[in-house]
Formats: structure tokens, sequence, C-alpha cells
């Protein structure tokens, strides 16, 4: 796989512009990933590093990696909408990269309150992988995802506790894969992460 090569881009969304990364590989391209970043307002943006550990990810496995700045954040137009907009500006990305890329195999990730609403986007569209990293149930509604659905979680997080993720998943009998000694934002977990993606989605 060659250096990965990031293209920013804007789209019209619901709200005005959104601010978008696509990283392409080209000919060899077998879909692509549009991931979510975390809460807008609490710092979460397109260059989050789990985000990106996703993209590279996603690239290595040969999608088009395509990662976004929710509206109000970067250079994206408008104001948080506490999720429904959020969503609306997930759906506008992903008909951009379906437009862009055809039908391929299409895959979404989400990080945090981007689980939510890659979670909720998941029921609306047909999907080949859904990645949830530490998904964040109990401050926001997410309901059952799709079965085979990758969620990760840390065993320290101290902003969604791992309780209340298996208190979500077990009805679902969904598993849960829980990295021992980690907290929320995955220090000196990514390289693991970014592996873990990778097995799970390469298929």
């Amino acid at each position: 796989m060659k250096a990965r090569a990031d293209q920013r881009t804007y789209i019209d969304g619901p709200a005005g512009r959104l601010e978008m990364v696509v990283s392409d590989p080209g000919d060899n391209r077998s879909g692509y990933a549009v991931i979510a970043h975390p809460h807008p307002l609490h710092g979460g943006t397109l260059d989050n590093k789990v985000v990106q550990t996703l993209a590279k990810a996603f690239y290595r496995l040969g999608y088009a990696a395509v990662r976004f700045n929710f509206r109000g954040v970067g250079e994206s137009d408008g104001v948080f909408d506490d999720g429904p907009g959020e969503v609306e500006d997930l759906l506008a990305v992903e008909r951009y990269a379906r437009d862009r890329f055809g039908s391929v195999q299409r895959v979404i990730g989400g990080f945090s309150f981007g689980s939510f609403v890659a979670a909720t986007v998941a029921s609306q569209i047909e999907l080949r992988h859904l990645v949830l990293i530490a998904p964040a149930v109990g401050r926001f509604p997410i309901g059952e995802v799709p079965n085979g659905t990758l969620v990760v979680h840390g065993e320290e997080d101290d902003l969604v506790l791992l309780s209340d993720v298996m208190d979500w998943a077990r009805p679902q009998k969904l598993p849960v894969v829980v990295f021992p000694g980690v907290g929320h934002f995955f220090h000196g977990a990514l390289i693991d992460l970014q592996n873990l993606v990778m097995r799970h989605c390469r298929d």
C-alpha cells in the first residue's frame, strides 16, 4: 500500500459547508469508510487521534477513508445540534462517498459521540461493517446495532463506564472487546486498536 495521501475537500451539507479529508487508495479501492469524530463541544474534530487511527486502518485495507468535521467544527458551517443535525451531516457525507466511489463495500466507524451518530445512521443504510469505539451509551440513545458490529472499549474509561457499555451490549448478545488498563482516548494503545480493526474488517 502506498503512503496515504490526504485530500481536504468540502461539500454542501444540511447546515452549510462540511469540511472533510479523504484518503483514497485509488485503483485498488475495495470500498469506502466514513468516520465520525467525538463530541464537538469537547474538542472533537476529524483530527482526533482515534479517528485518524481508524482512517489508517481502513485505508490499509483498501478503503477510501473519509473523515469529516460535524457542523460548527473547524471549517464546517453551522452550530452543534445535540445529535439530530450531526446524523444528517453523516448521511450527507455518506451520500457524497457513495456518489464518488460507487456501489462498493461501505463501512461506518465512530468514536465516542461519533459512535452514537454512526449507530444511528447504520439503522438507515446497508453496511459491510460498523465499528464503534468507546460508544457513548448512557449519554446518548444508542439503540440496537447490526450483528457483527465491532465494539471496542477501554477498561478504565472514566467518561463512558465499561459497565454501562456491557449493560447496553448484553441484551443484544453483542461482544465487546475490552482493552485492559486503557482509558477513553486509547493512549498507548492506538497501534493495537488499528490492528484489531484491520483484523475484524479484513474480509
